[in-house]
């Protein structure tokens, strides 16, 4: 196998790669790499190693000793997918690896947001409660989960770590249908036509793909479907959610409130619509929630392991 690394410091500076090394029989490893640097650097390998990079047609045209390509996540969308299985190049992910630095991130979302934490913490910050009349502050209102209904779009890996955690808080949980997707029953849960699930929730959380098919799953007409205190999580990925319609939604009070994890652009370097500084009750964090060092471990042996059933399959 003569493998390359493209991206390998997206995972962090703190792993141990000795598993994929041996998997690979050694590999050149790049920090990054730009589009523009692409071909050259993968010409002559029969393994590419990935995270970020997008690999497209032209790339396997010119470098026609490609067999593997080993994506070091669960999304595939930076790969030309049609394109490789055109020409028999065989495409890798890594899923399982993230439910519970995911799931503990999607409950932080939906608790800070529930509990208004950063509200109260920066009307501490400024003063207010040390000039309150009173011992507290009341003034944001705080929703108990407890009794409460969680949708969860998405009910894979993910999705069901979501569901366990939040079934400890005491919600409900009723899983949605993407599209394509037959409703019914899964692990006892319901699972529900979207138009019938949204005005049910009242927090939504996202954890399916992106596709052209579940690209502004959530919209204008969606959201307003909503109910006016609900609340909208999505750690899975940036375009599920149209986000102009979502920055409108939160400023209008057509929802209760937003935790993101991900954004269409990222690193968001041209702006984004719900950057903007008058939108209320909105978390968003830099795609850290799968970033845990034993969940970016968990990645690296869990490819060595991918690398290792594929070669003795050759």
């Amino acid at each position: 196998m003569k493998a390359v690394f493209l991206d390998a410091t997206t995972l962090g500076n703190d792993l141990d790669f000795t598993a994929l090394e041996q998997a690979t029989g050694g590999m050149v490893k790049h920090d990054a790499t730009s589009q523009d640097e692409v071909a050259e650097r993968i010409r002559g390998f029969d393994t590419v190693l990935v995270n970020k990079v997008v690999l497209t047609r032209e790339h396997f045209e010119n470098c026609p000793e490609l067999k593997t390509i080993a994506v070091v996540a669960t999304g595939l969308n930076n790969i030309d997918q049609d394109a490789a299985r055109d020409r028999g190049i065989q495409v890798l992910n890594v899923t399982n690896y993230g439910r519970s630095t995911v799931a503990q991130h999607t409950m932080a979302l939906m608790l800070a947001l529930a509990t208004r934490l950063l509200d109260y913490d920066r009307d501490v910050r400024a003063g207010r409660w040390a000039q309150s009349d009173m011992f507290c502050l009341m003034n944001h209102p705080i929703m108990e989960l407890e009794g409460r209904t969680l949708g969860i779009v998405g009910y894979g890996d993910l999705g069901q770590g979501v569901a366990e955690r939040a079934k400890a808080f005491g919600m409900e949980i009723l899983l949605g249908a993407r599209p394509g997707q037959a409703a019914g029953e899964v692990d006892g849960y319901p699972r529900l036509p979207l138009d019938e699930l949204l005005p049910q929730v009242d927090v939504l959380s996202l954890h399916c793909l992106l596709t052209d098919e579940t690209r502004n799953l959530i919209g204008a007409r969606e959201l307003q479907m909503m109910k006016p205190g609900a609340l909208l999580i999505n750690t899975s990925r940036g375009g599920l959610v149209h986000e102009a319609a979502l920055a409108d939604a939160l400023r209008t009070g057509v929802i209760g409130g937003a935790g993101f994890d991900v954004l269409t652009e990222e690193p968001p370097r041209n702006g984004n619509p719900l950057l903007a500084g008058d939108i209320p009750n909105l978390i968003i964090t830099p795609h850290s929630a799968w970033a845990s060092q034993e969940a970016r471990q968990r990645i690296v042996d869990i490819t060595a392991q991918n690398l290792k059933s594929t070669a003795r399959r050759t």
